[in-house]
């Protein structure tokens, strides 16, 4: 969950989940203690709450150095997962 984070500056838990193949309510667990914790924040965007890490923790940086050395070891096609970003979905009828 963490790398997600990482990787993309913040996200949610079903979209987590999706990327590994995860329970959603493990994911949502997991998000909430650590945003108890004081490790994350989250915002709520519509229905939806989005987190990422909180700017204001004692050891953001050394999480955030630590997180990016272990996104550089991970395989390419993992990598790209990890780093693929949609905002929204595909209008429809647009080509593929």
């Amino acid at each position: 969950m963490l790398l997600f984070l990482a990787a993309r500056d913040g996200g949610y838990a079903r979209e987590i989940a999706n990327c590994w193949a995860m329970d959603v309510s493990t994911v949502q667990n997991q998000l909430q203690r650590m945003e108890r914790d004081g490790l994350l924040v989250s915002r709520t965007v519509g229905r939806t709450r989005v987190f990422s890490f909180n700017p204001r923790y004692a050891f953001k940086e050394e999480v955030r150095a630590l997180l990016n050395k272990a996104l550089a070891q991970l395989p390419a096609d993992v990598r790209e997962q990890l780093t693929l970003y949609r905002k929204r979905p595909r209008r429809t009828g647009k080509p593929l």
